[in-house]
């Protein structure tokens, strides 16, 4: 993986004016990324998070909070391909 967005400001965004903040539960909320609100892994069935899929087939990622960890901006990147 590589490392070189660790620390950067482009990794990392939160808007706590958003009247959906946070749209997931996390016990800590200091480190919750707002940068991939929606998650550009949804369309992924190996996306690597915590989705569940309904009896009707769509996928569920109402319990997963991996796109708005702020240590899973590279994790996010290698599965859309763009790390070496």
């Amino acid at each position: 993986m590589n490392l070189d967005w660790t620390g950067k400001h482009f990794s990392f965004y939160q808007n706590t004016q958003c009247e959906y903040f946070p749209c997931h539960v996390m016990d800590n909320t200091e480190g919750f990324n707002c940068l991939f609100c929606f998650c550009p892994l949804y369309g992924k069935k190996d996306c690597g998070g915590g989705h569940a899929y309904t009896q009707g087939g769509k996928k569920d990622c109402a319990g997963c909070v991996a796109p708005h960890m702020k240590d899973n901006y590279g994790l996010i990147l290698e599965r859309l391909e763009v790390c070496e």
